[in-house]
């Protein structure tokens, strides 16, 4: 079939250009992980993440502030407790890693969107993302541990909550 004239719709303005044009990927669409530590002026390396590491919620303000310059468009945070029990009810501390670290991430009124991973395995001395019923995870008494992880982070702050469990 020949047209004798070719349909150009969906090039005519800037705005429908810029909503059917192809995939364009900025800094401000990725989002960076930071594996948080308690306490202050702590950076330990992460050998299997080489240039990675947990710092503490201190160090992460400065480092969220660098990633903010160069138009980063949000934080993953991930907490790393020093004490860690079966029930990984630590999750939920208002006083842990990453509560912290948002109330500073707040205060410093960055243009960042603040993600909160919501789990239980890094509080856990198993590491498995539950409550352990034998070898199983429970789920029923596992749940008000995650809600309780996501409310304590929505409380400090969090733009959203991302529960990987």
């Amino acid at each position: 079939m020949e047209l004798a004239d070719r349909p150009r719709r969906l090039r005519a303005t800037a705005a429908s250009r810029a909503l059917v044009r192809e995939t364009r990927l900025s800094p401000r669409q990725l989002v960076a992980p930071v594996f948080l530590v308690p306490g202050r002026d702590r950076r330990e390396p992460i050998p299997s993440m080489p240039g990675h590491e947990r710092m503490s919620p201190d160090l992460a303000v400065e480092y969220a502030r660098r990633l903010a310059g160069l138009h980063v468009g949000g934080l993953l945070l991930f907490g790393v407790p020093d004490q860690k029990d079966d029930l990984g009810d630590g999750a939920a501390d208002a006083d842990g890693p990453v509560p912290a670290t948002l109330r500073l991430l707040r205060d410093a009124d960055l243009p960042l969107v603040l993600i909160a991973d919501v789990c239980l395995c890094e509080y856990t001395s198993h590491g498995h993302c539950g409550v352990l019923d034998g070898r199983r995870v429970d789920n029923d008494r596992t749940l008000p541990l995650l809600a309780a992880a996501a409310v304590a982070y929505a409380q400090a702050g969090a733009d959203i909550v991302a529960p990987s469990a």
